[in-house]
């Protein structure tokens, strides 16, 4: 009959005819060995399709190679992007990612965060949206998040988003828009593209006008908040500057409702500026982030916190040498991508 357990060290030293100790050394690569045992070893592992339990080695003291990557949603083009390369960038160190889509719900990131640290990684990527949540401050593993203050504690990796928030406004006035209004997630002093965008209309003595619907809306009820809002000052307003590029489509669609031809009514800037939107709607005027880099400098920071010492190299001896620890990166430069809504 056959067995639905998995295949245990003990499983693997009866068929290689060894002791645990042995295997142990072949899978940690310590001590001396033959040639022979390794073979015989690499055999019986491949011939029982056995696989370390991570999470054993963890309590041994020793990495598991893994790491949690906490964000709303994949299906949002920002987070799908930003996904995709850490990841691939994490895959290239030799780590696996746990992706654990928060849905937008407080006790859902909580329940990753427990899962994840019984789980044993090595560390955590955060990027959802909850705010007040402080149960990462509590947690004894590296953390980096990604555009999002979690606490004084834990390095942000971000764009420039105060300069974003200025490249639109300054890119709508500049197209002749006289009353340009933010569409956006949440308004307050932690909003940067916010700021952005005040300090130029400020400079140009135009009075902003600000909505919002909420980053954790349903995507059902989305569209009609959008819409909602708008409707409101749609006599007040000739241009958006919308937060992220799925929202800027949106108003565009609304104006498109309205009768109102964009740009030559209507003007219309988004934000992110991810690959998908840009294949989906390439005439969108949006302001792009660096989601690569972005990526690429959480990866790099979080695994600098991981590994404090790096290898020495093989003509010297085999002590460790310390790893100069990497300094949080400053907000990354955007770019405004022209396109033809605005």
């Amino acid at each position: 009959m056959e067995s639905h357990r998995e295949p245990t060290l003990a499983d693997v030293a009866q068929a290689a005819g060894v002791s645990l100790t042995t295997v142990s050394r072949v899978l940690n690569n310590r001590g001396y060995l033959s040639q022979e045992t390794r073979e015989r070893v690499a055999e019986a592992i491949a011939q029982l399709n056995y696989r370390p339990n991570q999470i054993a080695r963890a309590l041994h003291g020793k990495s598991t190679q893994s790491i949690g990557l906490i964000v709303p949603t994949v299906a949002l083009p920002f987070f799908g992007e930003l996904t995709e390369h850490v990841e691939d960038f994490l895959a290239d160190h030799g780590y696996r990612t746990f992706v654990c889509n928060s849905m937008g719900k407080a006790d859902r990131e909580r329940e990753y965060l427990d899962l994840l640290v019984s789980h044993r990684v090595d560390g955590i990527i955060s990027s959802a949206h909850n705010d007040g949540l402080a149960d990462y401050s509590s947690i004894h593993l590296p953390v980096v998040s990604v555009d999002r203050d979690l606490s004084p504690t834990v390095p942000n990796v971000r764009c420039d988003n105060e300069a974003g928030g200025r490249l639109a406004a300054e890119h709508l006035l500049k197209r002749g828009a006289c009353r340009p209004a933010l569409l956006t997630s949440r308004t307050g002093i932690h909003n940067l593209r916010e700021k952005g965008y005040r300090q130029v209309l400020q400079q140009a003595g135009i009075e902003p006008v600000v909505l919002t619907v909420d980053f954790n809306t349903p995507d059902a009820e989305r569209p009609g908040l959008i819409r909602d809002r708008l409707d409101l000052v749609a006599d007040d307003i000739d241009a958006v500057f919308a937060t992220d590029d799925l929202t800027a489509a949106q108003v565009m669609e609304w104006a498109a409702e309205k009768g109102l031809r964009v740009p030559e009514d209507f003007k219309v800037v988004g934000f992110d500026g991810t690959i998908a939107m840009r294949r989906a709607l390439p005439s969108l005027t949006t302001v792009q982030q660096p989601i690569a880099k972005l990526a690429r400098a959480a990866v790099d920071l979080l695994l600098n916190r991981i590994e404090p010492a790096a290898p020495a190299s093989s003509d010297t001896d085999h002590s460790d040498r310390p790893r100069k620890k990497l300094r949080v990166p400053s907000p990354m430069a955007v770019r405004l991508l022209a396109g033809r809504t605005a």
